[in-house]
Parts: C-alpha cells; structure tokens; sequence
C-alpha cells in the first residue's frame, strides 16, 4: 500500500456552489467545504488521505473501509479518519450531498469528548443512517459552511469550526452512552497501553517498514513489565490473551491488503513482519481457513 497522499497533491476534481469545479485540497486554515456530485459518480481510489472528512451522503454505494465494505443507501452521515484507508463504488446514478475536510490541527483545540467521537474512533463502524429528522439538521449545517465559507466574515473559519463540532455532537448522541473510560487498576493500564502500541504500528504502508512489534515479549519489552504480567492483564480486561489479539490484528491487516491493494503476497507477508512468504501462508491459512491467493 502507497503513503500517504498529501493533501496538496490530492487532485479530484469537486463540484462547488454555482456549478464551478475546484480540486479538492485544504487552504491554510486547514478546512474547506464541497458539494458532493459528478465526482462521487467515479470509483475512488482505495488508499489513506492526509486530512479528517465528514460526509452527508446522498444516493446509494458502497464504502470500502479498511478491510470492510459497507452499502449505503438514501441519507447517511460518514466519518473518516486518515489512518484508514477508503474508497467509495457509486451504485446510484443520484450521487448529493456535502463533505467537509480539515486537519487535525483545526479541531487541537477541542473541549474534552471529541477525542470521543466517531473520527477517532478506527476501529468502529464509521457510517451512520439518518432519520428524517436527522438528516434535515445535518444538511443545514452545510448549507451554512457553504454559505459561510464563501463570504467575506474575518471569524466565518471559528463559525466552521463550532459547526463541526455541532455535527460530531449530533453522531455522538445517536450511538449509545458510555461511562468515560478510567483506570480502574493496573490491569485496564497495561491493557490500554498495549493496545495503543499495537495499533499504532496499523495501517502497514510497505515491506520497507514492516511490524517491529510482533510477539507478546517485543511488547512487554516496550512497556517494561514481564510478558506474564502482561498477559494476565490483558486476559483479565480483553478476555483475549495477547498473542490471539496480536495474531487477529495482523489477520484483519492481511485481508486488507490482499482486498485493497495490488501488492503481491511476499510484499505484504514482509511487511507484516514474516522473513518468509510461506510462514505468511501458513498464518493466514490458520486464521481465515483458505489461503492468501483464495482469499485475493
């Protein structure tokens, strides 16, 4: 899989107000607003932007999102992160709608709970279906970006900032409530820590930089506690042991790959940390019951 597309070479071609076309691509107030349209019609490319973006959907197609594809049909609200790669199928002909992107620094400095929300958040289901109501509020808060971003109001980038934090909101009330999380013991801290090393090494880019982290010792060695300590900890709070969450993790990421790009199966058993093509096999075979060429 490619890096990591730069913004500024980030070329699709968007629909703006008026009907004028523009490419799609961040000012220095690290936001920018489009109308979704003739360029949702064409098949995306699969790979990891350099920016957050938020999607009102209008008409039916499938997200391809990390190893997942999801089928949208009508009205739905997308988050995506930039550590995931994506792309999006139109299936209907009606492709409407909005999105917005920015970078991370233009939501630094937002109050505690967004942090919380469904940007980011990689590992959950980043698409959610709207009700009527629903829709009709997330829609006028972009028909207010649109409106906003094109005038000439010395505060309009503040205004865009709070409507996003207004949309985010409105994701967070529709899914359940959860307590914040807190350390309750050692055990929840070890297994937190441990998860973030583990997924900080995700998503794979290419056989030049492949996991460092493969085993439950590379990880107890990184947070300095003895690969027992760790494994209880993580039984204890993930009900998993350490090497199954590893291997599972390192599964998803093969089906990704194999899915998503065109890198042969060396390429991603390397990358992936396997010294050779063939203990890949053997892994994936174990774990999804056929084999990388069957599953490709």
């Amino acid at each position: 899989m490619g890096k990591s597309e730069p913004v500024t070479g980030y070329h699709e071609i968007i629909q703006m107000p008026g009907g004028r076309l523009q490419s799609e691509r961040l000012p220095h107030e690290h936001f920018n607003v489009f109308l979704r349209g003739e360029a949702c019609k064409r098949t995306a490319s699969y790979l990891r932007r350099d920016f957050f973006k938020i999607g009102l959907v209008i008409g039916s197609g499938k997200l391809h999102y990390a190893d997942r594809t999801i089928e949208i049909e009508d009205h739905a609200l997308v988050f995506y992160n930039p550590q995931v790669p994506y792309s999006w199928e139109a299936i209907s002909e009606t492709q409407a709608g909005y999105f917005c992107l920015f970078k991370e620094e233009f939501i630094s400095t937002a109050k505690e709970g967004i942090q919380e929300s469904p940007l980011f958040k990689k590992d959950e289901n980043p698409v959610f279906f709207l009700d009527d109501e629903q829709f009709v509020f997330i829609d006028k808060i972009f028909r207010k970006m649109l409106k906003e971003l094109e005038s000439d109001y010395i505060h309009k980038y503040d205004l865009m900032r709070h409507y996003t934090y207004l949309i985010l909101h409105e994701a967070m009330k529709m899914k359940p409530v959860k307590s914040s999380f807190k350390y309750i013991n050692a055990s929840n801290r070890i297994a937190l820590l441990f998860t973030e090393l583990l997924e900080r090494q995700f998503p794979v880019d290419s056989a030049e930089q492949p996991l460092q982290l493969k085993t439950p010792q590379d990880f107890a060695g990184r947070l300095s506690v003895h690969v027992n300590h760790l494994n209880r900890a993580v039984k204890e709070v993930k009900g998993k042991s350490t090497s199954q969450i590893i291997a599972d993790r390192v599964a998803s990421e093969a089906k990704s790959l194999l899915k998503f790009t065109e890198n042969n199966v060396a390429e991603i058993a390397y990358g992936l940390g396997f010294e050779h093509a063939s203990n890949f096999n053997t892994f994936f075979k174990k774990h999804t019951g056929t084999t990388p060429k069957s599953f490709r």
